[in-house]
């Protein structure tokens, strides 16, 4: 075994790598052997080198107040084809069964009816939004993009840990992190037949143009995007690239007569579909929040009146709800009749009788989420919790039930991550990105392997810290060599791969791109 792996030990999860000390799994056999001929010292000096091409790309996120280039581990998380079709399978369905859920709860409300999901569940959700009540989205979708996040648990089996179909961010990183790596080890691409990433971007626009309100002939997309200092900004900017539509803010747009129209230098011209990448409070200051300085005025009664899509739909926020979470295998057998292809992780409800007792007694032995919380911020994991963290919460759940949902910890799997110039395990998750254009929900191979830098910890956010993986999804077929195409067809420029005196690779650095 290659000395970097010398001092690796697995930890007390499902590695991803590594069935025992000095038994590596069947896929990760290529990438044992590329690693092993390269010293400590090299490996460091090209994780360097790739993030001095992510700052000068502009591939950063915030943290902590401070711009930083995007945190890829150059060891790649590894999905053979059986296992992808597993996961693709139970994110189309789930998918599926909470669009389902949506055009239920904003017209007829059977579900509730019925008794599969209570109604004090949506009308005590803060993503509630009476504006959406009635309108019907064309061809019946409001999830277009969808994050589903997945963690491998202690036998090593995938559960969701929770659902995100409001405004799911990361994919512009699935992207940035296999055109690195396909710089940092070309040839393992064609040894291990992974699969290309690059249509996503072809994907996401058939569907947001299929999404056109009737009888548009040539629908005109645009990514409305908060600005500049918007932490997910850079992926705001890429996708509007890559699909070679506008990138606008809301003062671009206007509307008039229940239309949206955006400003050009040669005057106004409509638009038909926006995928927006801010929050429904912030959208419109006529129907949310009045202060908001970043939405545009009157885009609610455009979409109201069928004369423009907004992707995702307002009031999606119910369906990503983490109490709704914990019905979601009730939903898939109520509206699909299927059985669960991917189950939940083990969960209580607080504001059920009996459960918050529960919750209550063994808040020191639970996994403690605020419904609403998002980016990893105000969970508590009991057993890593102090005295007077787990005293605060047990209050906070107290005098909120609705407000909270608690689950069994989950040992999240570890794969074996750079930590200065050895390898070291480190706990991840996955989220894989569903596209929905009405007639197939597609799901981009592979996804975002988040992963938690810090030793021991099991929040993955970047928010809090945490780095990044790409993530292989082997086909059975021939090797494909992924490639990245400008929407003009062409290429785009990257930076070569030279080898310098030493011998180890360097990184000619291009220019800071303009988004």
């Amino acid at each position: 075994m290659a000395d970097i792996f010398d001092a690796y030990a697995l930890a007390d999860a499902w590695d991803e790598m590594f069935v025992r000390p000095g038994e590596v799994r069947t896929a990760y056999e290529p990438v044992l052997a590329a690693l092993q001929p390269i010293e400590p010292s090299e490996l460091r000096f090209r994780a360097d080198q790739m993030a001095r091409a992510f700052t000068d790309r502009g591939v950063t996120y915030a943290f902590a107040g401070e711009e930083r280039p995007w945190p890829l581990d150059l060891v790649p998380r590894i999905i053979d084809a059986l296992e992808w079709d597993l996961i693709q399978r139970g994110v189309a369905q789930r998918v599926r069964a909470l669009e389902a859920y949506l055009s239920d709860a904003y017209a007829h409300c059977r579900a509730f009816e019925d008794g599969v999901v209570p109604w004090r569940l949506l009308l005590n959700s803060a993503h509630f939004h009476r504006a959406a009540q009635g309108v019907e989205p064309p061809g019946g979708v409001r999830i277009h993009v969808a994050g589903i996040d997945l963690v491998r648990d202690e036998a090593g089996d995938f559960r969701v840990l929770e659902d995100n179909v409001r405004v799911p961010s990361g994919v512009s990183y699935v992207i940035e992190n296999r055109r690195a790596m396909t710089r940092i080890f070309p040839s393992l691409f064609a040894e291990q037949h992974v699969v290309p990433v690059d249509g996503y971007a072809g994907r996401l626009l058939a569907a947001l143009r299929a999404a056109a309100p009737a009888g548009t002939t040539d629908p005109r997309v645009v990514v409305l995007t908060p600005g500049p200092s918007n932490a997910a900004y850079f992926e705001h900017a890429l996708l509007a690239r890559l699909m070679g539509v506008q990138l606008v803010e809301g003062h671009d747009l206007v509307c008039r007569n229940n239309r949206v129209w955006m400003r050009t230098t040669r005057g106004e011209v409509p638009v038909h579909v926006v995928y927006r990448r801010l929050d429904d409070d912030f959208l419109d200051p006529l129907h949310f929040r009045p202060d908001s300085v970043i939405g545009c005025p009157g885009i609610m009664n455009a979409a109201q009146a069928g004369n423009v899509t907004l992707a995702n739909a307002v009031g999606n926020g119910i369906a990503d709800d983490k109490l709704l979470y914990t019905y979601v295998p009730d939903l898939i057998r109520y509206y699909l009749s299927e059985e669960p292809i991917l189950p939940n992780v083990e969960s209580y409800r607080p504001d059920e009788p009996g459960q918050l007792e529960a919750v209550l007694d063994q808040i020191d032995q639970l996994v403690v989420k605020p419904v609403d919380g998002a980016g990893g911020m105000g969970i508590v994991i009991g057993p890593k919790a102090d005295a007077k963290t787990l005293e605060r919460t047990r209050k906070a759940v107290a005098a909120d039930p609705r407000g909270w949902i608690a689950q069994r910890p989950v040992a999240l799997s570890t794969s074996p991550t750079l930590a200065g110039e050895r390898m070291a395990p480190r706990h991840i998750d996955l989220r894989p990105f569903a596209v929905n254009d009405a007639t197939d929900v597609w799901v981009l191979p592979g996804g975002l392997t988040r992963v938690a830098l810090q030793e021991g910890n099991l929040i993955v956010n970047s928010s809090q810290g945490g780095g990044s993986k790409d993530t292989w999804v082997l086909a059975e077929g021939p090797a494909e060599q992924p490639a990245q195409m400008t929407p003009d067809g062409e290429l785009p420029e990257v930076a070569p791969r030279q080898l310098g005196p030493d011998g180890n690779p360097t990184v000619v650095q291009e220019g800071a791109q303009q988004q």
